[in-house]
């Protein structure tokens, strides 16, 4: 059992999420902006193991809190970051792994917050969250995929049209070239209006390497491009990083 602030348990990077552990310069968006990494939260939490490779995690937190009334309405728009937060409307999460395998990890998250606005509109916009990933290791060849939806209540329409829908996945191999420096492909969407009728959704490619001086020493470079929708700026350039934990 823990209480006060922790990492709210959900997808791949949120509770791991050190430059030194993920390839890429930037953390992929749809982690970013669907789930929303990094995203902590103030509660209890309950773990264990249900069987042998089995473990769960429940927690009872703080939830977001989007400001409806300034026109936010993206998921990431509602992080309170705990200082201050309002917590009318808290959140509930549940959380479950397996880990039978030897190099491979699934994991599944489902999510429920009364109110997205925490009481201050005129209606509560309930949101459910459903995320799933896979991350497999075998050798020098890697493999990470992950989804993730909101339902969230039709009252947010109201404020951005579509955006009772807000989804993304990604897929991600990488090999081991040598036992310091590895190379990654990398492709993922991501839609913030995904119950609009339009054309709402951005996709991005990113290909690039790590090269690791010492285990928590990292140097980074890719290259990533963007389709967005029309009238959309599309990002495409080189990302250079440096990460370093302790």
């Amino acid at each position: 059992m823990k209480a006060g602030l922790f990492l709210v348990p959900v997808g791949i990077l949120n509770q791991t999420h050190e430059s030194t552990t993920f390839c890429g310069v930037e953390r992929n968006n749809v982690e970013k902006n669907i789930i929303p990494t990094t995203w902590w939260e103030g509660g209890l939490a309950l773990s264990g193991e249900i069987l042998p490779g089995w473990s769960y995690e429940g927690a009872f937190t703080s939830g977001l809190n989007i400001d409806f009334a300034e026109g936010d309405y993206k998921i990431r728009d509602g992080r309170q970051k705990v200082a201050k937060a309002d917590a009318s409307k808290p959140a509930y999460t549940v959380n479950t792994k397996y880990t039978g395998i030897a190099g491979l990890e699934l994991g599944a998250t489902i999510q429920y917050q009364a109110g997205l606005g925490q009481g201050n509109y005129d209606e509560d916009v309930d949101a459910m969250l459903y995320s799933a990933h896979v991350v497999y290791r075998n050798g020098p060849f890697g493999l990470r995929a992950l989804a993730a939806a909101w339902d969230i209540d039709d009252a947010i329409n109201e404020v951005k049209a579509g955006a009772n829908e807000q989804n993304g996945w990604y897929i991600e191999p990488s090999w081991l070239v040598m036992r310091d420096l590895g190379v990654f492909a990398r492709y993922s969407e991501w839609d913030n209006l995904a119950g609009s009728d339009g054309e709402t959704d951005i996709s991005e490619w990113d290909v690039g390497v790590n090269y690791w001086l010492v285990e928590n020493v990292v140097f980074k470079a890719d290259y990533q491009w963007q389709d967005a929708p029309p009238g959309q700026k599309e990002l495409e350039g080189f990302n250079l990083g440096v990460g370093f934990t302790y």
